[in-house]
């Protein structure tokens, strides 16, 4: 029995593997930037990191989905030299990213693959974490309600196989503001902030 479901086994990752669908796993780092509409308030980037899985079907043309847990964040300050009540806070992002990828490998070996690809990527928020930093202990506007629970970005980079080994290089922006307007003692603040990333990863092909 043993024998048998080792042979099924086998045979069901050479079918898959000659019908060009390739199952991984990856990791990475990323640096994202989280701008703002205000002149007084700067955002500086931020590095995280990236886990998860991803999923290859096609042989030149291809689809790529993909699902990651990703950390990201931002630093906000406020630089106005009018104001002696100056904040800073440090905003941390943790989410499901799910993006899916169409792409097209421009050369095409059997050990060595060079591709492009892009496509849509929603994430779904899971921790948020906002502190304040200033040496004044002066609270800043934001907290973890402040941050949009589900967001949309497109991403879009280049890819490089090396026998089971894949390396990516992507850029993705966002297409919705991530924090948007925001009250605080009275006064509105208009962040309007969309997430912009740099993202390297190295996978590993289980299939």
């Amino acid at each position: 029995m043993r024998r048998f479901t080792l042979v099924i086994v086998f045979l069901l990752v050479t079918g898959l593997t000659f019908a060009g669908l390739n199952l991984g796993i990856k990791a990475g780092y990323n640096a994202n930037k989280l701008s703002t509409n205000i002149d007084s308030i700067s955002s500086q980037f931020k590095s995280g990191m990236l886990i998860g899985i991803f999923l290859r079907a096609g042989k030149r043309f291809f689809v790529q989905p993909e699902v990651y847990y990703t950390l990201q964040g931002a630093g906000y300050a406020l630089n106005d030299a009018f104001n002696t009540k100056s904040w800073s806070q440090k905003v941390l992002i943790g989410s499901i990213d799910i993006p899916v990828l169409l792409g097209v490998k421009i050369v095409n070996g059997e050990k060595f693959n060079l591709r492009i690809n892009a496509g849509p990527v929603v994430s779904f928020v899971t921790n948020t974490s906002v502190k304040d930093v200033n040496i004044d202990n002066i609270p800043g506007p934001l907290s973890g309600s402040s941050i949009n629970p589900v967001n949309w970005s497109i991403q879009a980079g280049l890819g490089v196989d090396i026998w089971f080994l894949t390396l990516d290089a992507r850029y993705q922006g966002g297409l919705n503001e991530v924090i948007k307007s925001v009250e605080s003692n009275g006064k509105t603040w208009d962040f309007s902030s969309r997430n912009n990333v740099f993202q390297i990863s190295v996978g590993f092909k289980i299939l």
